[in-house]
């Protein structure tokens, strides 16, 4: 081995070991700030170790590359806000796809007479998983953004055509191996990748996008880690494995905190969407009337309070709510109240959305607590202010066994003395289900804007104190 790859094995090393601890410091909201900054770290490593390989003759490409590269993305995190990361995950992860579907295409075309059996088989699954993710990832994108319907896309038949499609492909991939040079089927198990892509995110709703979102990661991850094989990157496999693994521990996990099967998030077709325009509901099941307050009602409760919990959820993330989130709970703690804020592990449109949009309003980590970890406090406090959330906190989960989401872990928050729920009007969330905490005494509805409303409570604790 000569001295400059061993120093590109050596780079490999010592980038695998940080991707290892980057993923171990992203386990927790403490330790992902050191965890995102050795993963930079292990890919920059990665990247130089890369560019003094061998085989790389020739640089003009790749500087072209890396400069249109660096201008999307910036481009990209310029004009997408923090609220939006859901959107800017998912677009990220098209890019990716693309990026290794085109790699396999490039050396099947250059490489193809040379590849043995296994690297043959490599390039096929990359192909199709790349294509898979990109057309994926954009349909996922289009349906947080609104750009399609969130409400789940069917038709007769979509289950089977779609297992027949992912079928066909793993056939068409042993068949590659048989000839390799039938061209057309390798199109074609392009082509079905990209259809796939499509059809796989159509009939899944808009309450179901975390787990989309992380299990196009894990595709993402296998897809690298196919073309590691198929290139003999090292890096790449080690990479890809970890990134494919920890994406489907995470999209399981995410299912698991949903009390759903993985099956019934990919094939069920779970959720609905109002139509536009649709009337907001006034009444509940068997004509039940909700209590609408006004922020001075909210604030009397406050100001009488000495615990309050907030429950952040996707509402928060639409109104860019999280500062005055914070605002009010500084308010609160000069005036001597207890506060924390209770985060369910699958709020928002991805995991951890409500720990990044809170920990951008600098809100304390040791104030954020798990499901598991607080939800026994709510039977001890005063006042649960919840900021557009809504399935994480419906008691129907828990009671009404004909609820779509029953056996679904939510908080307690109908134990409270008070509870004042922050909405824009009195629709269902993503799932469609009416929210029975809506309807319950102890309940007030202050609907409008979050944010606006915070802030008008904000000024009311000051006017009274």
């Amino acid at each position: 081995m000569t001295p400059t790859m061993l120093v590109v094995s050596l780079s490999y090393l010592v980038a695998a070991v940080l991707f290892i601890l980057c993923l171990r410091g992203l386990s927790s909201p403490e330790g992902a700030r050191r965890g995102l900054f050795l993963g930079e770290l292990g890919m920059l490593i990665a990247v130089i170790g890369t560019l003094l390989h061998k085989d790389i003759i020739r640089y003009d490409w790749i500087i072209a590359g890396v400069v249109v590269g660096s201008g999307i993305g910036v481009a990209i995190s310029a004009t997408i806000p923090m609220t939006k990361m859901p959107e800017r995950i998912a677009l990220s992860h098209s890019f990716g796809g693309l990026a290794t579907a085109l790699v396999g295409v490039a050396e099947y075309l250059r490489e193809s007479d040379g590849l043995t059996y296994f690297q043959i088989a490599a390039l096929g699954l990359e192909t199709f998983l790349g294509f898979l993710t990109f057309t994926g990832s954009i349909m996922a994108f289009g349906k947080l953004q609104g750009f399609i319907s969130g409400a789940p896309v069917t038709w007769k038949g979509q289950n089977f055509l779609n297992i027949g499609l992912f079928i066909a492909a793993v056939l068409g991939i042993g068949v590659l191996v048989y000839d390799r040079e039938l061209h057309q089927v390798f199109f074609a198990i392009a082509g079905t990748g990209l259809a796939l892509g499509v059809m796989a995110v159509l009939p899944i709703g808009g309450a179901d996008m975390p787990v989309v979102i992380s299990l196009l990661n894990s595709y993402a991850g296998l897809a690298a880690c196919a073309t590691g094989f198929a290139l003999g990157s090292q890096i790449l496999i080690i990479s890809g494995a970890l990134d494919g693994s920890s994406g489907l521990l995470l999209s399981l996990l995410m299912s698991k905190a949903m009390n759903r099967s993985f099956a019934n998030i990919l094939f069920g077709a779970f959720g609905t969407a109002l139509a536009p325009g649709a009337a907001s509901p006034q009444l509940g099941k068997g004509g039940r009337s909700y209590n609408e307050a006004t922020v001075e009602d909210a604030g009397a409760v406050l100001k009488a309070s000495q615990t309050v919990i907030f429950i952040p959820g996707y509402g928060m993330a639409v109104s860019q709510a999280q500062h005055a989130v914070r605002d009010l709970a500084a308010s609160l703690e000069r005036r001597g109240v207890e506060v924390k804020y209770a985060i369910h592990p699958v709020a928002g449109r991805m995991p951890g959305h409500m720990n990044v949009l809170l920990a951008e309003a600098n809100v304390s980590y040791d104030k954020l607590f798990d499901l598991d970890d607080i939800n026994d406090d709510f039977a001890r406090t005063d006042a649960v202010i919840v900021v557009g959330a809504n399935d994480v906190v419906n008691p129907a989960a828990k009671k009404d066994p004909s609820s779509p989401i029953y056996g679904m872990p939510v908080f307690n928050v109908e134990q409270s003395r008070s509870v004042i729920v922050l909405k824009r009007s009195m629709n269902p969330g993503f799932s469609g289900v009416e929210n029975e905490l809506f309807f319950q005494p102890n309940t007030m509805m202050v609907l409008g804007d979050a944010k606006k409303t915070l802030l008008a409570m904000i000024s009311e604790l000051k006017e009274g104190h």
